[in-house]
């Protein structure tokens, strides 16, 4: 049963402070966490739409856009992510999401390359109802040998306001350091780096680069590379130490030689795809970069 009509539809209401504090609480209730320190710290632009639903003031489900350009080996991509799918318990089971999707779908289908999304396991016949179709992404890692470098990647503090202003001047004028990553990607990078990946970022001064990354034991785990040139993804490695024997990159780099390529596998996760452009997405060979998720 559709009960939509029963409630509000609103969007773009970012600067609206009641529905986004409202917003806010049913995000911290279904995933943990909210939009307000992004907010405040104005990196909240315009490439995050929310699609909602009101009882009242009170949003009680939401399914977000997110604008997403891309650049695939000098190509410009148009494409939209859709994000922070949620109902409030309470009114479950009423076609509220099915509802937000088609609004999306009738209102970017025609505007973009294509949609795709990340769906968690218990919604995996949900999506094709929308015309999406699943999708294989491909990773990159390597066994390196390390032995004598020293480490010199130093954990950065993003609260401290002159690291920040130093951090988000080089990400406006950073250049691109795989084959396939986002272009407008400021506000979702401030996002994940102000809040879940805090204490991930590193920066090597022999090459002017801030590297998102995490170590677990002798492995490390590459997000994101930030830098106004190209970089020699080796010489990064190298800056971790040589403790470091493996390498794994959240982002498809520019060049595959030398790298072991495995299936993305994130455990209850799967990517959907929905438009011509993203149909042979599997045959590229490619994944989206970890830091665009949303």
């Amino acid at each position: 049963m559709n009960n939509s009509t029963n409630y509000r539809f609103v969007t773009n209401y970012r600067d609206n402070s009641n529905l986004r504090n409202s917003l806010n609480h049913l995000t911290e209730k279904t995933y943990g966490f909210n939009f307000e320190t992004w907010y405040n710290a104005g990196f909240w632009g315009e490439g995050y739409i929310p699609y909602s639903l009101c009882d009242g003031d009170k949003i009680i489900a939401n399914v977000s856009v997110n604008l997403m350009d891309f650049d695939y080996n000098g190509t410009e991509k148009k494409y939209i992510q859709i994000g922070t799918v949620m109902t409030d318990k309470s009114y479950r089971n009423q076609g509220l999401s099915r509802f937000l999707i088609n609004k999306i779908m009738e209102d970017w289908k025609d505007k973009a390359d294509g949609i795709y999304l990340f769906a968690n396991d218990s919604v995996l016949e949900f999506y094709p109802k929308f015309g999406f179709v699943p999708s294989k992404e491909f990773q990159y890692y390597k066994e390196i040998s390390q032995n004598g470098h020293e480490l010199s990647a130093k954990r950065i503090d993003l609260t401290n306001d002159c690291n920040q202003n130093k951090f988000v001047s080089l990400v406006k004028n950073s250049i691109s350091n795989g084959s396939f990553v986002m272009k407008n990607k400021l506000g979702l990078l401030m996002f994940y780096v102000t809040s879940f990946m805090k204490d991930c970022i590193y920066y090597i001064k022999e090459q002017d680069v801030y590297v998102i990354a995490e170590i677990d034991g002798q492995s490390l785990f590459i997000h994101d590379i930030i830098a106004d040139h190209i970089i020699d993804l080796d010489s990064v490695f190298q800056a971790f130490g040589s403790e470091i024997i493996k390498v794994t990159l959240g982002f498809t780099p520019l060049c595959t030689d030398g790298y072991m390529q495995i299936e993305v596998n994130e455990e209850d996760t799967t990517l959907f795809v929905y438009g011509e452009d993203l149909n042979d997405f599997s045959a590229k060979r490619i994944m989206f970069p970890t830091l665009t998720h949303a």
